[in-house]
């Protein structure tokens, strides 16, 4: 399943994901850029993806490969999987390569399988790392030459979440996701065009904003000097929310900052924060979030290592990191307080240690 109560807690604004969701994240970001067949990418990227929606891979009842889709007097088409639900196809999916460029040609199979099965309302294109979602919005039964939602597993948008959930095997609810499938398909091409005319504003564009500042009459020398006005008034304005959020954070962090006088490293020995540990001290905050309040959760840097403490004591060491060398490794302790390092491919590889984190957290506060 996609989040649930006994979950592992996943970073991305504090929403919960599953361990196999967060395993998917974590896989297409290390084979990004690799050359995987169409095979490779079914059972490396896509089976895992059917998976996290909560469906059984391994039980033909709820998950068929080349599923029979037979088009007009052509027999023997195939489509490479279809989710099934009482008995029926509900969604079909085809798959390509990892890389693909998943241009309208590549949903021409889609495209012929959708309209054999009328049960089946969503189509699903992907090359394992990105998925294009489609319905029959502009005309029942014929599947849209537009998808309505778009899912990047390398740059995971968390506000997709709540539209997954809503294919899960257990939250299915196609009313509700064919009723937002519109707006979610029109948000998405706004934003296309925002992102277009912030990068090449168009000669409307500068026009309608020139007209709102600019009292006399709009030459194309005016007309060009507001382009430029235009396109750099958008990208400071995206700067200054990025920032705003960037210090918001900052606050927020300092007010967690305890009155305890604790023992201190000094501030001129050379010692440096980088931000990776800063990244991965945000990932344990993320991990415990459930466990013990965020206040409780300190990061104190040495030379050899950055410690996570809880309480800013540094006898309930949760975990250490190892990041100074050529390879990062990530300490943590058992009850008898022995130290295990584990390699870190990636800083995202801690939330392979979630259960060992909140372990050694709950060990602390056994003896409070």
């Amino acid at each position: 399943m996609l989040w649930q109560e006994e979950a592992v807690v996943g970073y991305v604004c504090g929403k919960r994901y599953s361990r196999i969701l967060l395993q998917l994240m974590n896989r297409v970001r290390q084979i990004q850029g690799q050359e995987l067949n169409e095979a490779m990418t079914k059972n490396s990227l896509v089976l895992p993806f059917i998976q996290a929606l909560g469906y059984d891979v391994f039980d033909p009842n709820e998950v068929v490969a080349e599923f029979t889709s037979d088009v007009g007097t052509k027999k023997g088409e195939k489509v490479d999987f279809a989710i099934v639900r009482d008995g029926m196809p509900v969604i079909m999916i085809e798959c390509k390569p990892l890389g693909t460029s998943l241009d309208a040609e590549k949903c021409n199979q889609l495209h012929r399988y959708f309209p054999t099965h009328t049960s089946t309302r969503i189509g699903i294109l992907t090359d394992g790392m990105i998925y294009l979602f489609f319905s029959d919005i502009d005309q029942q039964n014929i599947m849209d030459e537009r998808p309505f939602m778009k899912v990047d597993f390398s740059k995971f948008n968390d506000r997709l979440l709540p539209e997954l959930q809503k294919i899960s095997k257990d939250k299915w609810d196609l009313d509700s996701v064919l009723s937002s499938a519109n707006s979610l398909k029109y948000i998405g091409e706004v934003k296309n065009i925002f992102a277009g005319e912030a990068t090449n504003p168009s000669e409307q564009f500068v026009r309608y904003f020139a007209s709102q500042v600019y009292a006399g009459h709009i030459t194309a020398k005016i007309r060009e000097q507001f382009t430029l006005i235009v396109k750099r008034a958008i990208q400071e304005y995206i700067n200054d929310q990025i920032n705003s959020r960037l210090e918001s954070a900052k606050v927020n962090d300092s007010l967690h900052k305890s009155d305890e006088t604790q023992e201190e490293e000094p501030s001129d020995n050379g010692i440096v924060t980088t931000d990776e540990e800063r990244l991965a001290f945000f990932i344990v905050r993320a991990i415990l979030r459930d466990t013990v309040s965020q206040s409780r959760i300190f990061m104190r840097d040495a030379k050899t290592y950055c410690a996570i403490l809880l309480d800013d004591n540094n006898r309930k060491t949760i975990c250490r990191l190892y990041f100074n060398g050529k390879k990062k490794q990530f300490g943590i302790f058992d009850a008898d307080k022995n130290e295990e390092k584990i390699q870190l491919d990636t800083i995202d590889g801690i939330f392979n240690c979630a259960d060992k984190i909140i372990s050694a957290v709950k060990t602390h506060l056994a003896v409070e």
